[in-house]
């Protein structure tokens, strides 16, 4: 159960142009921003960046990725639950999805798949443990630009990831189903996040 509920969606109309291009890019409004809601600013400034850190030339299907790896490097449950539903509205298969964790053996992943997973992982630990052979290798397949990008969607997970798990976000119905049908088998579990909103 969440340690501060998520306002109803009702008592805040002001904050639809925020909402929209979430509830557009995901499928469904996150009990998250709901949450943030209680300071529209700060919501705002989060939903803002979620936007444009999906921006630019790095395949959104490989960011979706970048997010779930991150996400379970630093052990956030929820996160995890709503980058795996993410990454198959990206494009990203089921078998691809499950088998995220084993990037660096897998055949369901490129070279350059390899060098930004391999850096989210490394750079969601803390102690952070990027190093300067993950940057090397990242600048074979990416330039500066794009580099950028990857590391902002590996940031903003880093501070979604310490939000909701502080908080114990409940997880929405959509991301639940996904994440138990598809990472489950690789040790998913909602765990604080309890059971889906409205089941």
């Amino acid at each position: 159960m969440a340690r501060i509920p998520p306002l109803p969606r009702e008592e805040v109309p002001d904050l639809e142009d925020a909402f929209g291009p979430v509830e557009q890019r995901m499928g469904f409004l996150p009990n998250s921003l709901l949450t943030m809601a209680r300071r529209p600013d700060i919501l705002r400034a989060v939903a803002s960046l979620a936007q444009v850190a999906r921006t630019g030339t790095v395949p959104t299907e490989l960011k979706e990725l970048v997010a779930l790896v991150a996400s379970t490097a630093a052990g956030c449950r929820y996160c995890q639950a709503h980058t795996a539903s993410n990454a198959t509205r990206a494009g990203a298969g089921a078998e691809k999805i499950a088998n995220v964790w084993s990037y660096e053996t897998s055949d369901l992943f490129s070279d350059a798949e390899r060098a930004a997973l391999r850096l989210a992982h490394h750079a969601a630990l803390v102690p952070n443990q990027a190093t300067e052979e993950d940057f090397a290798e990242l600048r074979r397949h990416f330039d500066d630009g794009e580099i950028v990008e990857i590391v902002t969607i590996v940031a903003l997970f880093g501070f979604l990831n310490r939000w909701n798990d502080t908080i114990a976000t409940d997880l929405e119905p959509r991301p639940f189903a996904i994440a138990s049908e598809v990472i489950a088998e690789a040790g998913w579990e909602p765990g604080k996040h309890s059971t889906p909103q409205g089941a």
